[in-house]
Formats: structure tokens, sequence, C-alpha cells
């Protein structure tokens, strides 16, 4: 086992264990932390594979825009910072969703490992140039849709965040008469 072996090993173990209490835990906000740990950790297992453009890529896309968006959706939309007993989930609720992962990972173990087997597969190299060139040439509008996508993600929970809480969209009308205010009582004790 080289030290590659073991470095990569370090790193997938690192994000699937955070991958894993990203989705587990209860706290809206930790797990956001958690998935930025799970996604730092993947870059640094495409760092060890010798693919430092994707790994950096994975840090600028993923752990600085997306996860970030997600932290200030939580922050401009008011949810609850600590523990969200809206999202308690029953136990059959947690059970199934086991069993749904767990058949998703093994389909996607089993189609890997038949595909690829134990063939070592030789990767053309190739320039950051000519990979710029392809993806910014022949993918440059999906690339604009997505970020477009993200600034109107971005917008929209900052038009959300500016309503006000616990207000219905007629507040303006007419007060209710069995409500009293203290302006009332004040005239009512002066009589």
């Amino acid at each position: 086992m080289t030290t590659y072996d073991v470095l990569f090993t370090i790193a997938g173990a690192i994000s699937v264990a955070s991958g894993l209490l990203a989705v587990s835990t209860k706290h809206l906000v930790h797990s956001a932390l958690w998935l930025i740990v799970s996604l730092g950790a993947l870059a640094g297992c495409y760092m060890v594979l010798g693919a430092e453009f994707v790994a950096l890529v994975q840090l600028l896309v993923y752990v600085g825009a997306v996860v970030i968006l997600v932290l200030f959706a939580l922050m401009l939309t008011r949810a609850p910072v600590g523990r969200s007993h809206e999202h308690d989930t029953s136990l059959m609720q947690r059970a199934a969703a086991l069993v749904v992962g767990a058949a998703t990972a093994a389909l996607l173990a089993t189609v890997l490992i038949s595909a690829f087997g134990n063939h070592r597969t030789r990767v053309n190299g190739g320039t950051t140039h000519l990979l710029a060139t392809r993806l910014f040439g022949s993918w440059v509008w999906p690339f604009e849709l997505l970020s477009a996508l993200l600034l109107v993600a971005l917008i929209a929970a900052l038009a959300l965040a500016r309503l006000p809480i616990g207000r219905g969209p007629r507040q303006d009308a007419a007060p209710d008469p069995t409500h009293e205010t203290a302006h009332d009582t004040v005239k009512e004790g002066a009589k």
C-alpha cells in the first residue's frame, strides 16, 4: 500500500463520514457545514488522484458557491438555527430512507464494478487550456444558465427574507372590534 493509497483512503473516509453526518443531523446549519467538510474531502480525493483542476473546480463551485448559497438561504429565510422539530422523522421513514440509500449505493457499485472491473483505465493527458476550450466553448450556455439559476435563487431567498413574519396578505383591513387597545382602556378609565 503506497502513501497515495493511504491518503486517498483517509480523504474518502472523511468524505463518507461527514456526508453521513450531513444527512443525519437535526440542525440545518450543521448539515450544511458537514456538507462543506464532505465536499472538501472529496476535493482531497481528486488531488491524490492527480486531478488538480477538478479539485479546484470542486472547491470553487461546490464549496465556494453552492454550499455558501445554501447557508445564505438558511440565514435569509429565517430557518431555525437549532434543532428543527418540524423536520423530525419517524423510525419508519428513517428505515425506508436507509433502505433506498443502500439500494442505490449497491446498484451504483454493481454497475461500476461490472463496467470497469479490475481493468485500469488510461487517461490521455491534456492541458487545462484544452479542457477550458471544450468546457467554455461548447458548454458555455449551460454554465451560464446555471449561474443565472443560482443568482435567481439568491434573489428569491432575499425577497422571502424581507417578508414580514406572521402577517397575512390583508393586515391593513379594519381592526377587530373585539380587540381592545391600550388607548380604549385609558378612555374607559377616565369616564
